[in-house]
């Protein structure tokens, strides 16, 4: 598992990196209607990226076995480098940047002991304990001369002057939200669907693929619409389009079709859509060029930054309730419990009762993390009337 975290930190200093560049080189290139409809392009390469990993995942898994879920991504990473190799030609920059070093480290250990909190609080630690405070002071000090820092850096980190802009300020909350609403579906939709319904990682990953079907569509309608109705408008209709999909799957139970599972997912890929591309056309068009970079990178560091700590607080939320629902059981089973429901062999081994009583706990604990999709659905309704209202771009 070390190994697994340490790669992981590595794999996203790259992808990091190549998020915010790819959208900025569009905002360069292209402007106005043109710029839009491109953006859309992105966005949907995006959707289908993130949402049909998991789903190439689960055929993987489920033939030929989960070690080639990481060695897929070699011939496509080698293929990029090709790719970038050829075809990316830019004008040399004479001027050289001065990297904020300082602004990055204090970000690095605000995020680190805030996540750190969210996930081991309650389960290594106490809530209430030395540990669980000291992480808290590590998080307000560093936040606060994080703050202090960025006002007075040559080239700060994070330019706190674009989080005056409303335009930016409110797209990149709603990013937030939607960037937790991805990563609490990807995660535990599969779980649900393969240790609540026993159904194969294959079907699991299927629910999650419609989300890349409806993800595309609505980029690419949103790039095309966006000029005539405005970033407003279509992110409203995209907000409620997550509200919907959000809402549905309080609803699903162990003997729904996992057909109507997809088409909840459909649903909240089409609201991914509606608010991705409007967002970063709009932030582009938000600022002049030379802070066109750090701010499209503030919207996508928002929407990981959600995944981040969406992954962080949902899964407290399952060790909670579930870890809670065994103990108050007296059951011999920890939450280890979950691996063998997600395994179809194992599952055999229980009873009748036995397999019933921990997916109740399971189920429990699941539709408990779909309420708070939900719950940051609703906020991404509320605060979708900050933005300013303008028609076109």
């Amino acid at each position: 598992m070390e190994q697994l975290i340490i790669f992981r930190l590595i794999q996203g200093l790259g992808a990091g990196a190549v998020q915010p560049i790819a959208t900025t080189i569009i905002g360069d290139i292209y402007q106005g209607e043109e710029r839009a409809k491109i953006q859309g392009y992105l966005s949907s390469v995006w959707g289908i990226s993130a949402v049909s990993g998991p789903a190439i995942g689960g055929i993987l898994v489920e033939t030929i076995g989960w070690k080639y879920v990481f060695w897929v991504n070699i011939p496509l990473g080698i293929i990029a480098m090709i790719g970038i190799a050829l075809f990316l030609h830019e004008p040399v920059q004479k001027n050289k940047p001065s990297i904020d070093y300082k602004g990055a480290i204090l970000l690095t250990i605000i995020l680190s002991s805030l996540l750190f909190w969210l996930v081991e609080g309650g389960q290594t630690f106490s809530w209430i304990s030395i540990v669980s405070i000291g992480l808290l002071i590590i998080f307000g000090v560093c936040f606060y001369l994080f703050i202090k820092w960025e006002q007075k850096a040559t080239e700060p980190f994070m330019p706190l002057s674009i989080w005056k802009n409303k335009t930016i300020l409110y797209a990149n909350i709603i990013s937030f939200f939607t960037g937790v609403i991805l990563i609490g579906l990807s995660s535990y939709l599969p779980m649900y669907v393969t240790g609540v319904m026993e159904q194969k990682a294959i079907v699991a990953g299927f629910t999650l693929t419609t989300m890349s079907i409806g993800w595309p569509l609505a980029s690419t309608v949103a790039g095309r619409l966006l000029p005539k109705f405005g970033a407003f408008k279509l992110s409203l209709v995209g907000t409620i389009f997550l509200l919907g999909g959000t809402f549905s799957f309080l609803l699903i139970h162990a003997t729904l079709s996992p057909v109507l599972v997809a088409g909840c997912s459909f649903l909240v890929g089409i609201g991914m859509g509606l608010t991705s591309t409007p967002f970063i056309v709009s932030i582009q068009g938000a600022v002049n060029h030379e802070l066109r970079g750090v701010a499209t990178a503030s919207n996508i560091f928002m929407r990981n930054f959600g995944n981040t700590v969406g992954a962080a607080l949902l899964g407290m939320i399952v060790n909670q309730m579930l870890g809670n629902y065994l103990k108050d059981a007296k059951s011999s089973y920890g939450l280890d419990i979950v691996d063998k429901l997600l395994d179809a062999e194992a599952r055999k081994l229980f009873s009748f009762e036995q397999l019933s009583f921990f997916q109740i706990g399971l189920d429990n604990a699941l539709h408990a993390v779909f309420l708070a999709s939900f719950t940051f659905a609703v906020l991404s309704f509320l605060f979708v009337f900050r933005i300013p209202k303008k028609k076109g771009l």
